[in-house]
């Protein structure tokens, strides 16, 4: 690393609170450990876990730094010892329990990937966070399949972007729920076969009278409290329910009878605090299944904005706003 720089620029958030708590800040260069690679960044997604972290509500898990950011691409610049899968000046994207916000990140090289053909840095900065969570609880724990209706929630976010694309690509059908025409309608180019404006119609009802009554496969959902409940009135028989976050809070006061007559699964998951050992199988997954799908530009992420990493504030102002439609990176 001696020809390396020995300081490099990041974005911590100094106190919990606003955007405006995103500052600027220098520190040392990590080298990287047993198995891990440094990479120099050219392009940090930004994600709804780096906001609560900035509020002060998701502390980065043991071990990981206090910087801001969970998936980065760029160019490998250092390895640590045993680290084999990629050589000096390799192009690849990764999934980072923290420490992204910044010119130099260090990612288990398990948890990195190649960039996939014809994808920009931007691009790729846009996959991990999203594509991991979408694979591990949509096609994993939700087990969908081909011929099957997904129901996702917030379908213009990042992870709703993906999901309808994935879902779509695997032959399966995808209703998508948004909070407004616009982005009913950006849902749809997607390639979304329903998507319901939840201010203006119930999607329990629309649910089930676009699957002729009989309910969503897998309902992929971000909001918990009050839809648990109605997740499970449009589920179908068998149907899974996949947990992986709680704009509505983290508790619901429901029924548990349709659980029953349903045979409902609901599970849920988060993705940060996994050992990378258990990203890896994810990584694995993503380039036998998905990885092909990209190159071929089958799928691909869908970029709302970019903003430069000193404008972190801005691109978490972006977030907060709702307004976004797909992925916010930082560049570097």
């Amino acid at each position: 690393m001696s020809d390396l720089p020995q300081t490099m620029k990041v974005v911590i958030a100094v106190q919990p609170g606003g955007p405006e708590v995103l500052q600027i800040s220098e520190r040392p260069v990590p080298a990287p450990r047993e198995s891990e690679i440094l990479v120099q960044v050219a392009a940090a997604g930004v994600n709804r876990p780096d906001v609560m972290q900035r509020q002060g509500h998701y502390p980065p898990p043991p071990g990981a730094p206090d910087i801001l950011g969970l998936e980065i691409a760029g160019t490998v610049v250092a390895l640590g010892a045993g680290a084999t899968r990629y050589r000096l000046g390799d192009k690849v994207l990764a999934l980072l329990p923290g420490g992204g916000y910044a010119q130099y990140a260090l990612a288990h090289e398990s948890n990195a990937l190649p960039i996939p053909a014809g994808l920009s840095v931007i691009e790729a900065a846009a996959i991990p966070e999203t594509f991991f969570t979408v694979w591990t609880n949509v096609f994993d724990a939700g087990g969908l399949k081909a011929g099957e209706t997904l129901l996702v929630h917030g379908g213009t976010s990042g992870i709703g972007t993906t999901a309808i694309m994935l879902a779509k690509a695997f032959g399966a059908k995808a209703i998508a729920t948004a909070g407004s025409p616009d982005k009913a309608a950006a849902c749809l180019r997607l390639g979304a076969d329903v998507a319901i404006d939840y201010r203006a119609a119930d999607f329990v009802a629309e649910t089930l009278k676009t699957t002729n009554q009989k309910g969503a496969d897998v309902i992929l959902d971000m909001v918990g409290g009050d839809y648990v409940a109605r997740n499970y009135a449009a589920a179908a028989r068998g149907g899974r329910v996949v947990q992986i976050a709680l704009l509505h809070g983290s508790k619901a006061t429901l029924d548990l009878l349709p659980l029953m007559q349903k045979r409902l699964i609901h599970t849920g998951s988060t993705l940060r605090p996994r050992q990378p050992a258990e990203k890896a199988l994810i990584a694995d997954a993503l380039k036998e299944k998905v990885w092909p799908l990209l190159a071929a530009g089958r799928c691909k992420p869908v970029i709302d904005s970019t903003f430069p990493l000193e404008d972190a504030a801005k691109a978490h102002a972006r977030m907060e706003s709702s307004a976004h439609i797909g992925k916010i990176v930082l560049t570097v």
